[in-house]
């Protein structure tokens, strides 16, 4: 009898610790990522904005539709001719202050660049992230706001997003025909996809069904509908330019799904897969033939 009961008592604490995943902790780790912001950098780094890397910055504030405010800096050429203009996105939980080095790549290569903090992320408000469902629009805000600037050479437009930024990036060249040209560097093909690879790797259980309870959940907290938040979908509407970039021992987001929307995407398209690279590593691992990349790609297709 003991023993029947000990066997009861595991149960009931396994499907409560269960029912507190899926409907607590899941959607809180889903909707609400930690914010990355640059005193984390402080740790690795004395180049936290673009004024320590020795370029341009303008501190710039957007709105978004629901009235939260996008801290972001501007990069900008005043001496020459801007090449085009490069919108930074960067991932979950991280920041700007993750595309400083980037912004100073592609500005000494003549480039303007633009990067914000994500809603939810930074110092940007915004209590819910959704990985692209209302995140896509804010870079059409942010393109109204460039195009304002009549004092600044924008020329073409286009986007580098890595891994949560980089499905926003593709989300966002389907609803906005103002970019021309996407950089994706580690992207997932859709939030269901990507919840249940997280799902197994945090509590170590592959089952749909706890995704899909936690996703709804999430869906009702942030109003917001998952299904939609999928970069194959959206990849197969473009036709500009679209440029992949994956480590093959990516551990977070696997680099299949990077060949499956290069698979998908229509032509003109690439992509660069890096043997040896992680999630964060790819341009440290890849050196020199990955800023030659990404430059020779943005200055084919923006000027």
């Amino acid at each position: 009898m003991s023993l029947l009961l000990a066997l009861v008592v595991l149960i009931v604490f396994f499907l409560l610790s269960a029912a507190l995943v899926v409907l607590v902790v899941g959607p809180l780790i889903l909707l609400q990522p930690m914010r990355r912001t640059k005193k984390w950098y402080e740790q690795f780094t004395s180049v936290l904005e673009p004024h320590d890397a020795g370029i341009p910055q303008e501190d710039v504030t957007l709105e978004t539709s629901e009235g939260h405010l996008l801290r972001g800096w501007l990069v900008a050429q005043t001496k020459r001719k801007a090449k085009g203009t490069v919108i930074y996105l960067h991932g979950v939980g991280d920041c700007k202050t993750a595309g400083v080095q980037l912004s100073r790549l592609l500005f000494r290569r003549g480039f303007n660049v633009f990067l914000y903090d994500s809603r939810a992320h930074g110092e940007s408000g915004g209590a819910y992230c959704t990985y692209g469902y209302y995140e896509k629009y804010d870079v059409s805000i942010a393109i109204n706001y460039l195009l304002k600037r009549r004092e600044i050479r924008v020329g073409k437009l286009g986007v580098f997003g890595t891994s949560m930024g980089a499905a926003v990036a593709v989300q966002a060249a389907a609803i906005d025909d103002r970019i021309k040209a996407v950089v994706a560097e580690a992207c997932f093909t859709d939030l269901r996809t990507i919840a249940v690879d997280y799902q197994r790797r945090i509590i170590k259980l592959p089952w749909h069904f706890l995704r899909n309870v936690a996703l709804s959940r999430s869906q009702t907290i942030a109003r917001f509908k998952a299904h939609e938040v999928s970069p194959l979908l959206d990849i197969q509407k473009l036709r500009i330019p679209v440029l992949f970039i994956h480590g093959t021992e990516d551990q977070l987001i696997n680099y299949e799904y990077s060949k499956k929307l290069y698979h998908h995407a229509n032509e003109p398209k690439e992509i660069v897969l890096v043997p040896g690279a992680n999630h964060t590593d790819v341009w440290e691992i890849s050196g020199f033939a990955y800023e030659r990349k990404v430059i020779s790609f943005f200055t084919q297709h923006l000027r």
